[in-house]
């Protein structure tokens, strides 16, 4: 995998066995390095072995190569994705939010570049990196495209972050990964050597009400523990936070909430839905932050 170049935020070409930097270019041809956000002129990617990417009208670049994809439709639908910025923008990850943009500027007073993997919609990454080079990626095409057309001054990529994340190593100072895939190896790549890992999961007690209501059970989730150790080989934990909030959702907050979050979606459950007309709900997140282990820094 390519290095960043002069500290910039480098796209590397997802092409198997290539992995070349990626520079823009404009209508004309003309060489625009890295210009890669919604709102800059850029056309096109190349890479210096030919492989060409264009941008899509709303401004996204899909990288997803066709090994790397399950479906024809792989990620989220935009259905989902709809709900998520419905549910973000009710206050849902309000407090979430706040903890996490205070966690990303204590660990790096100088962050310049974040990237948000598993990003969805964008509205959760937007506001936490406000005033930063903020990059997001995630699977799905038709939340990318939401990202991209609500928030052009970010860059906005398609892939799959569990095959590669398409950037140079060492290209960001912050890395977040909320209620997302963590692929360690490849969070651990595209990491500076002082940079931070910032991963938000559901806490034990994280929509017990709503998980009683409709699944008959509110056993507590594994939270922040199982996550460390899975992240071990790569990182050490350096803190873990609650954020908790309740919230009274009406019958279509509820309905978002289902939707996306994959739960209550079995047909057996649905009488349980048609009842619930409102409910008061907890939502519980852990944040662990975590910095990359040194070569010579052996987990344990």
């Amino acid at each position: 995998m390519s290095e960043a170049i002069d500290g910039a935020v480098t796209l590397v070409c997802p092409v198997r066995g290539c992995s070349e930097a990626l520079v823009s270019y404009g209508e004309g041809g003309e060489d625009l390095r890295f210009q890669y956000r919604a709102s800059a002129p850029a056309r096109s990617l190349r890479c210096s072995r030919g492989h060409s990417f264009d941008r899509a009208r709303s401004g996204y670049w899909n990288l997803l190569q066709p090994q790397d994809r399950r479906s024809v439709a792989p990620g989220d639908r935009k259905v989902m994705a709809l709900a998520r910025r419905r549910l973000f923008a009710g206050g849902l990850q309000e407090r979430l939010v706040e903890a996490l943009s205070t966690r990303a500027r204590e660990a790096m007073p100088a962050c310049r570049a974040v990237l948000d993997v598993g990003t969805g919609e964008g509205s959760l990454a937007v506001a936490v990196a406000r005033g930063l080079d903020l990059h997001g990626v995630d699977l799905s095409a038709p939340s990318i495209e939401l990202a991209a057309r609500a928030f052009p001054d970010a860059t906005w990529v398609v892939a799959n972050a569990d095959r590669a994340l398409p950037y140079a190593a060492g290209s960001f100072d912050v890395v977040l990964s909320v209620a997302a895939r963590r692929p360690g190896a490849e969070l651990r790549r595209v990491l500076r050597p002082a940079g931070t890992l910032l991963v938000a999961v559901p806490g034990p007690a994280d929509l017990s009400e709503l998980r009683q209501a409709v699944l008959g059970a509110s056993a507590p989730l594994p939270g922040a523990a199982a996550v460390a150790e899975e992240l071990r080989p790569w990182f050490q934990t350096l803190a873990v936070e609650d954020v908790e909030c309740r919230l009274e959702l009406d019958r279509q907050g509820l309905e978002d909430l289902l939707l996306s979050t994959y739960r209550g979606q079995r047909a057996s459950s649905a009488e349980k839905r048609a009842r619930l007309d409102g409910l008061e709900v907890t939502a519980a997140q852990q944040i662990l932050v975590l910095r990359p282990r040194q070569e010579n820094s052996p987990p344990g």
